[in-house]
């Protein structure tokens, strides 16, 4: 699944970082610590992977 957004995106990479043992887990605030413990690597791994390019910072309430 695709980030909507560039913080959703910014989120997952850091809980990918920390999924993988290269950021201490405690570093996580927010969104990107329940990302990383309710998502599977290969998730965080696609939704980090999402080119910024057009996405807005933040996802709008819609």
């Amino acid at each position: 699944m695709p980030a909507k957004s560039a913080a959703q995106q910014k989120a997952a990479g850091a809980a990918l970082s920390a999924k993988r043992g290269d950021t201490p887990k405690t570093d996580l605030k927010g969104a990107s610590r329940s990302m990383e413990e309710s998502m599977t690597e290969e998730e965080l791994e696609d939704m980090a992977s999402t080119s910024r390019k057009d996405k807005p910072e933040h996802k709008s309430d819609d």
